[in-house]
């Protein structure tokens, strides 16, 4: 029997929100499951992701394979980091320090990020602001036209 990590869609039409789980293989996508390991809603903004990160820690230990997307959920999470540390063997203050380093690490990527979308916001408005004075050096010529009178 092959295991899965998966995820496992509920909710409403158009309104997805997905359980994590442990499941064999051959189950269909919302069928039987073995363990339920986490949540995940990717309607909010930044996304909810709440995971027991011990139980997907076993079941990556006893072989469970994740889909792509979990693969990636659990990479977000550092978890995928986490077990690899621990695979090679680090005790367990090397790896809190190497997750800690890894999440400021994370942050101040994030950080870069909202910089740079707000930087490139600024200078949108800028020019918007320098092209607003000739729209309006053009907008009065054309009001200035003779109006015609009924006669």
């Amino acid at each position: 029997m092959a295991v899965k990590l998966r995820l496992r869609r509920m909710g409403k039409k158009k309104q997805p929100i997905y359980k994590m789980v442990a499941a064999d293989s051959r189950s269909p996508r919302d069928g039987k499951f073995l363990e339920a390991v986490g949540f995940y809603n990717p309607l909010t903004k930044p996304h909810t992701l709440d995971l027991k990160e011990d139980r997907i820690m076993y079941w990556l230990n006893v072989g469970a394979q994740p889909t792509n997307t979990v693969k990636s959920l659990l990479r977000q999470q550092g978890i995928t980091l986490k077990k690899e540390l621990i695979s090679k063997g680090l005790d367990e203050e090397k790896v809190k320090s190497e997750l800690e380093n890894w999440q400021k690490l994370k942050e101040a990527g994030s950080m870069k990020k909202s910089e740079k979308k707000l930087s490139r916001k600024a200078k949108a408005k800028q020019e918007a602001e320098a092209a607003a004075p000739v729209a309006e050096d053009q907008a009065p010529a054309e009001e200035a036209k003779p109006e015609e009178t009924a006669g």
